[in-house]
């Protein structure tokens, strides 16, 4: 018996993993060679340690902040779901997300049949996320959230930070320190397969970051995402992410005039990714653009349609090397080569 559910994300799908994969906002220069050593070098036949005392030290030696402040969790999904959980068993009746956003927001919000509202002061926990997915810009209003969420859960995921191209974020270190923050690594080091994430508790919530961990399972973690974290706050590991920040910007202006040469729309974005609006395909030319997407997939190429994210006639194109950015340049050619 198959679950009717779907859940809609990018990345590998039932064809496999895409040749040239734009669907998915992974560091295109990873992975990052030191993490996926400290990986290799894990040991899979030990438990870690179930109260993970030297990962969860140092995470908060490197945030400059209380051990007691740092929840770690299996995904960032995981832990979505489990504040979620957290919010319902404090009365909580609704959630606000951003206009556009990760799909697991909503879906946690639904499994606990919480409501859903546009307006930030009706709920008692509120999503938001900078640079924001799908678009990459800041998070409209976020400056003033904290000083409105004192009787509310805010939450800023935090998982394109580190691949921030543009600008800065919004929030000061002071306000900062109001509000949950959601780190996802994986991304930034180009290893999304390897699940492990962690998130910095504000100032002061000592009993809900208590009561996170009491909802938390034993070993949230395994051997790999501990190695992966640790690697994360090293030295190396982070001057090669800054390097990297550097390759993705030149990447970025190339992948961006290659499409706008074929009559791409390009929306502004401050990460490794940004929207863009295929020509000819302006709604409501849902069923155009799901046959052109469809068509690419079938060539190894696979952007993220972005209507699930309530940007119909959009895609999300992450930045890749310059022979992807040819790779659907010239498929995109053929594609309108035989509908024209």
């Amino acid at each position: 018996m198959t679950s009717s559910f779907q859940r809609i994300h990018g990345g590998p799908d039932q064809h496999g993993a895409p040749l040239f994969d734009f669907s998915t906002n992974s560091n295109a220069c990873g992975p990052c060679p030191q993490a996926l050593a400290a990986i290799g070098q894990a040991d899979p036949t030990q438990y870690p340690d179930a109260g993970y005392t030297a990962l969860r030290g140092q995470l908060a030696a490197f945030h400059d902040v209380d051990v007691r402040r740092v929840v770690l969790a299996a995904s960032a999904s995981e832990f979505i779901f489990r504040i979620t959980s957290l919010a319902a068993q404090r009365g909580a009746r609704a959630v606000s997300l951003p206009p556009h956003s990760y799909g697991d927001y909503a879906q946690a919000a639904r499994a606990h049949r919480l409501a859903l509202v546009a307006q930030t002061d009706e709920a008692q926990l509120r999503w938001a996320c900078e640079p924001s997915s799908p678009l990459g810009v800041a998070h409209e209003g976020l400056r003033s959230l904290p000083d409105r969420a004192a009787s509310a859960m805010l939450v800023l995921d935090r998982a394109y930070e580190p691949l921030r191209l543009d600008g800065a974020a919004a929030l000061t270190h002071a306000q900062l320190q109001s509000v949950w923050q959601l780190w996802t690594p994986n991304k930034a080091l180009g290893l999304t397969g390897v699940r492990a994430a962690y998130a910095i508790a504000p100032l002061g919530s000592d009993a809900d970051a208590q009561a996170m961990e009491a909802l938390c399972p034993s070993w949230p973690v395994g051997s790999h995402g501990v190695a992966m974290l640790l690697a994360w706050i090293s030295l190396d590991v982070r001057g090669w992410l800054a390097e990297s920040l550097n390759t993705l910007r030149e990447w970025k202006k190339r992948q961006i005039a290659l499409l706008e040469s074929s009559g791409w729309i390009c929306e502004p974005s401050d990460a490794n990714f940004f929207c863009a609006r295929p020509p000819g395909m302006e709604p409501p030319e849902s069923l155009a653009l799901a046959l052109a997407l469809a068509q690419l997939r079938a060539q190894g190429i696979k952007l993220r349609d972005t209507t699930s994210f309530g940007l119909p006639g959009l895609v999300r194109v992450s930045v890749l090397p310059p022979a992807a950015q040819y790779a659907l340049h010239n498929a995109w050619q053929h594609i309108i080569g035989k509908s024209a």
